[in-house]
């Protein structure tokens, strides 16, 4: 039973991109559906629906991990659904942590887009072409990733406007205002 991974060199003029929304909620396509990826792969349609309601039942989640390393988990999913596109996710950078306010840093500079999954193969079959074609799959997790697999998983929604990077930037200048009255006391 091994983990499988998607991930690859970004393509030329890919759409979409990865975005950081409200301070360090993200959100995009992990995967997309009838898509062949790098890797000669393509998820159908109904895919995820088994394993992510296994996960529901058993109150499991999928993780948010930072290129695909278990050891550094960065933050929360807190939505991971099929939709007519693709598998569909949402969630919480945890800026508390050093790797994730350098996650965040990394999504709003641009430096970081990619979205890939790591999974475990239940059921495919290969078509005529080779393309072996994921009918169904176990998710463990899904990662931002500096290179992606399927070209198309990609974050796309960050920041709405300026507002929410002035308002961190004033907490942060207040907080050190704060600190630096309790070191002078």
């Amino acid at each position: 039973m091994e983990l499988e991974r998607k991930f690859h060199g970004p393509a030329a003029g890919a759409g979409g991109a990865l975005t950081l929304a409200e301070g360090a909620v993200i959100a995009g396509h992990a995967s997309v559906f009838g898509r062949v990826d790098q890797g000669g792969d393509m998820v159908l349609p109904g895919a995820y629906a088994k394993g992510l309601a296994r996960m529901a039942r058993e109150g499991r989640k999928v993780r948010m991990l930072w290129q695909h390393d278990p050891a550094r988990p960065i933050g929360i999913w807190d939505e991971v659904r099929e939709d007519a596109t693709g598998l569909y996710v949402k969630g919480r950078i945890l800026t508390e942590l050093v790797q994730g306010r350098e996650a965040a840093a990394l999504v709003e500079a641009g430096a970081i887009d990619g979205l890939s999954i790591g999974y475990r193969t239940v059921r495919a079959d290969r078509d005529r072409a080779g393309v072996r074609r994921l009918a169904e799959v176990d998710l463990w997790e899904v990662s931002l990733v500096t290179f992606p697999m399927q070209a198309e998983a990609r974050v796309e929604a960050k920041e709405a406007d300026g507002l929410w990077s002035e308002m961190t930037a004033l907490l942060r200048m207040a907080r050190a205002d704060l600190a630096a009255r309790e070191t002078t006391r």
